[in-house]
């Protein structure tokens, strides 16, 4: 079932360090250094009767071991709803616990899982989880309502799965570089780069152009930075996000090309103690499909579900009660067409409501759930649906009260994530701002 991404979403997969100095600058170059593995030492044995030589254990290959790097985040605005939930945090349970994320393929339709195993190379994921409230902020947010907001998505990203032990959970403002590093960009971006990207023309269209804020024209520059800043050699996003990470793309190519050449920049880079490879590497594109069709609205199945849609009846979020869930789904938008079925672009209703009954039932297969409801007539079906959202939702809303309830360690998890997604961020930011010729502190 192919869902589509949240308004804000990437994730980024970072090919390891080298064991040289040098960086690797190509969206599809692996790099990665060598570590021994089970390597054991020798022993002497002995009998009662002599003593026998000494004999080498043998020695187990090199392996080189290649790091992937995840980053993804969820604006904090209003409740996170049922497309956030299945179109990016229960993927990215799935990554931190398989290592596989959706599936994916590059812009001429290759997929990524096609690359070939080797017994030789170990995989190293390195997972950071953040909540983007710096995004979030390109449209007016209640001051009094940001910080909980921010909160609670921390603590249902825990709830629904992300390991504090196997992932980092931070928040975007806390982390100093993604700010930082927006500004850099936006001075080295050309102002009609951004006047032709689509979503912003889309808004502020609905919104009018003299109330929306400059931050929702270059918010993709943000974007940007978020990408640029982990180094990511392959960023998975949804379909409306390609445009933007395309610009991701060219703003590499002209900031590499304008301040990351020449015996001058080298200079540069000795002076600050950092090696002189070009300060980004420049991202590809993995469009994900996710597995189905997008989570639609409840009240228009040609519509995304979405935080922003002022009808709260349209959309399921992740903390509804099981009461209110259930009156949304008997009240959700239907047709009077008998049974129910997949894939009937004139149906786009039935498509949706089946794509979510699958989705909460994973271990079940398109055709099992056809053979079970396609006879069905809504009033059936309806109750039907609402029974497995509800048993679906009901571990996840039980685990965020506890998290929640628990602050200290709330904020700690966030810290903690904080400061690992600062040391490597921090490291580009400084690159960046020697290849434009600052004065860095030591």
């Amino acid at each position: 079932m192919k869902v589509a991404l949240p308004k804000y979403m990437m994730i980024l997969a970072i090919a390891g360090l080298s064991s040289r100095s040098c960086r690797a600058f190509s969206p599809t170059l692996t790099r990665s250094y060598t570590t021994t593995i089970g390597a054991t030492s020798s022993s002497r044995l002995f009998s009662a009767a002599a003593e026998v030589d000494e004999k080498q254990a043998p020695v187990a290959p090199k392996k080189k071991v290649r790091t992937r790097r995840i980053l993804s985040g969820v604006q904090p605005t209003g409740s996170l709803h049922l497309g956030n939930y299945l179109g990016a945090i229960k993927q990215w349970v799935e990554f931190q616990n398989t290592g596989k994320f959706a599936d994916a393929e590059d812009l001429e339709g290759k997929s990524f899982d096609d690359e070939k195993k080797d017994e030789n190379v170990e995989i190293v994921n390195e997972n950071f989880f953040c909540v983007v409230d710096l995004h979030a902020i390109t449209v007016p947010q209640d001051p009094g309502d940001l910080e909980e907001s921010t909160l609670a998505s921390a603590a249902l990203y825990i709830a629904a799965g992300i390991d504090p032990e196997k992932s980092k959970i931070f928040v975007q403002s806390h982390v100093p570089a993604h700010s930082e590093l927006a500004w850099l960009l936006n001075c080295a971006t050309p102002m009609n780069w951004l006047e032709r990207m689509i979503q912003f023309k889309d808004k502020a269209k609905k919104a009018g152009t003299e109330s929306v804020g400059v931050g929702l024209f270059t918010y993709p520059i943000l974007m940007a930075a978020d990408i640029l800043l982990y180094q990511a050699d392959r960023v998975p996003v949804g379909e409306d996000q390609r445009q933007h990470l395309e610009l991701a793309r060219d703003i590499v190519r002209r900031f590499n090309g304008e301040y990351c050449k020449g015996n001058p920049y080298k200079k540069r880079c000795k002076k600050a103690g950092i090696p002189s490879y070009p300060a980004f590497t420049e991202p590809e594109a993995m469009i994900v499909k996710a597995g189905g069709a997008r989570v639609m609205s409840l009240t228009d199945g040609t519509n995304k579900m979405s935080k922003s849609d002022p009808a709260d009846g349209s959309r399921i979020n992740v903390l509804d009660p099981p009461k209110v869930i259930r009156d949304k789904i008997k009240r959700c938008k239907t047709d009077a067409l008998p049974g129910v079925e997949w894939d009937n672009p004139e149906r786009p209703e039935s498509t949706n409501l089946l794509n979510i009954y699958a989705a909460v039932q994973p271990g079940r297969t398109r055709e099992d759930i056809l053979e079970e409801v396609k006879d069905m007539k809504w009033g059936e079906f309806k109750p039907l649906l609402a029974e497995a959202v509800v048993a679906h939702l009901e571990p996840i809303q039980k685990r965020y009260a506890e998290v929640r309830a628990d602050e200290e360690y709330l904020r700690g998890v966030l810290k903690e994530g904080a400061e690992a997604a600062d040391a490597i961020a921090s490291k580009t930011l400084k690159s960046a701002k020697v290849a434009m010729g600052f004065s860095v502190p030591n």
